[in-house]
């Protein structure tokens, strides 16, 4: 039995498990083990956690465990930042250089992870190496679909002044429903809208949840559909019985093999599709997506990005002249007022919350530029009047 003058109290002991973790500075003792694990071939935790109590033995078994962790991150997951994103609360990890911010529950904040740059360094290497993309001094750009569905982008020096930036988006909301988004009445609107086989884009800006409506949408496509998806990067998720996905493909580094949104629209077009799913609308692909709609497609969606309803229709209308330069304006808008029914559009909140702001019906005498045969159902995110809308 201790005297009761060499008892350790609860405060003492936090005292001391301090003082013996930084005895041997964290950052060193992880480098070492983590180099030998790697030349040893022998990464699993409970040898690497073995290994850092050689290492360190006057550690306490919390620091062990947060060393260990750091560790298997190198070599299993993304190193520092896989914390942040084994969180269900990010939908966005943004590295500024050596500083780290997230976006958690719609608001940006900064982390206290710091980042050196052989980390960045190895960080960029995990995330380009798996997709073979290259990505240097002479190709600074360079973006990356993950396993898990998440989608980075890597800027280095010297068009990323202070250092390499890496954004990766991950999509947390893959199970939203359209009352995520909306009240009663407004998500019955889309419901029914979606029922009816209503032709429809989602208008918003970036990261206000344009993706993630589309597959709330998606829940009220019929069980018997076949629906064709078709992406840049691969983000939707429906949760449908039948479900083909297509991807485009980028040229590789000698400049061949790219496949473009375009050919796989056309593609779509012979493969029997109920409905066709364009991601986003972006580039010359428009006018193929409003083609198929106006030839028996009824029920097509797609998203495009506008601050309202009436500048997405003139992005489209553009994005389709930029395509094909032979159209005229006139042709143009004929077609996308034929084709499009209702254009939704979402906005996230000071808040971060995103929610269906806008919804507009178009006329088939539809012209956006004179706000001719455009009929308001939603505004502010209340339904407006319950006369006949299809």
């Amino acid at each position: 039995m201790w005297p009761e003058s060499r008892r350790s109290h609860p405060a003492e002991a936090d005292r001391l498990s301090s003082a013996a973790e930084s005895a041997l500075a964290v950052g060193p003792v992880v480098e070492f083990v983590a180099g030998a694990a790697l030349a040893s071939g022998r990464y699993s935790r409970p040898e690497v956690a073995a290994a850092l109590r050689r290492a360190a033995p006057l550690w306490p078994a919390a620091a062990v465990r947060s060393a260990t962790d750091t560790v298997l991150h190198r070599f299993e997951g993304l190193g520092l930042l896989q914390p942040l994103l084994d969180d269900a609360s990010v939908s966005e990890v943004m590295v500024n250089g050596d500083v780290v911010w997230v976006e958690r529950r719609g608001q940006v904040e900064r982390t206290t992870v710091r980042l050196d740059g052989a980390e960045v360094q190895r960080l960029i290497e995990r995330l380009v190496g798996p997709a073979g993309v290259r990505v240097d001094r002479a190709s600074p750009i360079a973006d990356v679909h993950l396993p898990d569905g998440s989608r980075a982008n890597v800027v280095l020096p010297p068009l990323a002044l202070d250092g390499p930036c890496i954004t990766i988006r991950r999509f947390v909301l893959r199970g939203a429903s359209l009352a995520d988004f909306a009240s009663p009445p407004v998500a019955e609107l889309l419901a029914e809208a979606v029922r009816r086989r209503c032709n429809l884009v989602v208008s918003g800006g970036t990261g206000s949840g344009k993706t993630t409506l589309l597959n709330a949408l998606a829940a009220h496509l019929g069980p018997w559909e076949r629906i064709v998806t078709i992406e840049d990067t691969a983000e939707l998720s429906l949760g449908h019985p039948h479900v083909v996905r297509l991807q485009a493909r980028r040229p590789n580094t000698e400049g061949v093999g790219e496949v473009t949104i375009r050919a796989l629209v056309r593609t779509a077009l012979r493969m029997r599709p109920d409905r066709i799913v364009v991601g986003e609308a972006r580039g010359d692909e428009v006018m193929d997506m409003v083609q198929a709609m106006n030839s028996g497609h009824e029920g097509s969606m797609s998203t495009c990005h506008a601050n309202s309803p009436r500048d997405a229709l003139r992005r489209l209308e553009a994005l389709a002249l930029l395509g094909d330069s032979a159209l005229s304006a006139s042709f143009v808008r004929d077609q996308l007022a034929a084709a499009l029914r209702l254009v939704v559009h979402v906005a996230r909140g000071e808040e971060g919350q995103r929610r269906v702001r806008e919804v507009i019906a178009v006329g088939a005498d539809a012209d956006w530029h004179n706000g001719v045969g455009l009929h308001p159902l939603v505004r502010a995110g209340v339904v407006l009047a319950d006369e006949e809308r299809w």
